[in-house]
């Protein structure tokens, strides 16, 4: 769980620092990692919570789509993460649904490889 928790922190830190549209505000190294692992402790809360929900009513949409439905709620889900940054006052943000999209693709692809790094060889996967 731990091992997932920081591949989706650096999953969101690649983003961070490869879109334009995605900022970190703070100046001090240990600021940004900080607001980084709150940020993905935030973004791991609403993906727990909200996206099953959004996957249920979405359904039909995913499946006439052939799941790329999902990056479009990965992507508003990013902009979710996002406002509750802001009102937490965090200073990381997401620009605007381009952003979110791209950023939604890179966090899916960043969180893929490392878990798949990461995982242990001959563990049973759910």
């Amino acid at each position: 769980m731990l091992v997932r928790f920081l591949a989706s922190a650096a999953a969101l830190a690649v983003a961070t620092w490869a879109l334009p549209g995605i900022t970190l505000a703070d100046n001090d190294i240990w600021s940004k990692a900080i607001t980084m692992l709150v940020v993905a402790a935030i973004f791991g809360v609403v993906n727990s919570i909200i996206k099953p929900l959004f996957k249920f009513v979405s359904a039909p949409l995913i499946l006439i789509t052939l799941g790329l439905f999902l990056l479009v709620i990965n992507a508003g889900l990013l902009l979710l993460v996002s406002w509750a940054a802001e009102q937490l006052q965090l200073g990381w943000h997401v620009a605007d649904w381009g952003s979110a999209i791209w950023g939604a693709l890179i966090v899916s692809v960043v969180s893929f490889i490392l878990n798949a790094f990461f995982n242990k060889r001959g563990e049973n996967h759910r």
